[in-house]
């Protein structure tokens, strides 16, 4: 079985999130199963200093970066077809809301990047599993924003987050989607779109709770292929 993993750069506030990234990787070979790491071969939005929090000036681009994660094994997503592989995860960071769409900055009246919308709705039509981790389901929104109903979460009010996470369920459901509350150690299927959902570091959590969230996460592509 061969998993993608989709990947928006390499560090949480410009790229994808590095400890999601990596687990997911350790999590897919624990159910002896073949990562595809898969990127954008274009500039990323911008780059971050991880210890300012500050915007450098200086240019990056998105495959480049996510190959710091693998190793350098990685494919430009215009390599990449359905066929290729079985399922797909989306790590978090928020790459997926500035590089792979512009959610950050417009909400969801935010654009998606067409690769990543069409191989996300090809997956869907094939009836292959897509699972999205932290902010990534607005990925999976703006994909599939007017042509079906899905169903994911990105948290939860009840539980403690840096994040407003009734802003983005708002923008989630105004896109189309259904919503649903849960918390870092639960996750969400869609059974009927194959979509698993996780809030991971969109809640306050430690490296232990998102290690056990994702691999539930990956362990339900099993059951849903």
């Amino acid at each position: 079985m061969k998993i993608g993993v989709l990947l928006s750069g390499c560090g949480v506030y410009d790229g994808a999130e590095i400890q999601e990234s990596v687990l997911t990787l350790l999590a897919i070979e624990e159910i002896n199963a073949e990562a595809v790491c898969i990127s954008i071969d274009k500039p990323q939005h911008h780059v971050i200093n991880h210890i300012s929090g500050k915007e450098m000036k200086e240019s990056r681009n998105i495959l480049i970066e996510s190959a710091r994660i693998t190793r350098g094994k990685i494919k430009s997503i215009s390599d990449i077809q359905p066929s290729d592989i079985d399922a797909l995860v989306i790590p978090g960071g928020f790459g997926s809301a500035k590089n792979l769409t512009d959610w950050a900055f417009k909400g969801p009246e935010s654009i998606i990047i067409p690769e990543v919308k069409l191989l996300i709705v090809n997956l869907i039509n094939v009836g292959k599993p897509i699972v999205a981790l932290c902010v990534s389901p607005v990925v999976i929104a703006k994909a599939l924003e007017g042509y079906i109903e899905s169903h994911m979460t990105i948290g939860t009010n009840d539980k403690k987050s840096e994040y407003d996470i009734s802003e983005f369920t708002l923008g989630i459901e105004k896109t189309g989607a259904k919503t649903e509350m849960k918390s870092i150690k639960e996750i969400c299927i869609d059974k009927k779109n194959k979509i698993v959902t996780t809030p991971c570091y969109m809640m306050e959590g430690n490296i232990l709770d998102i290690r056990k969230s994702i691999l539930s996460a990956v362990k339900a592509i099993k059951d849903l292929i």
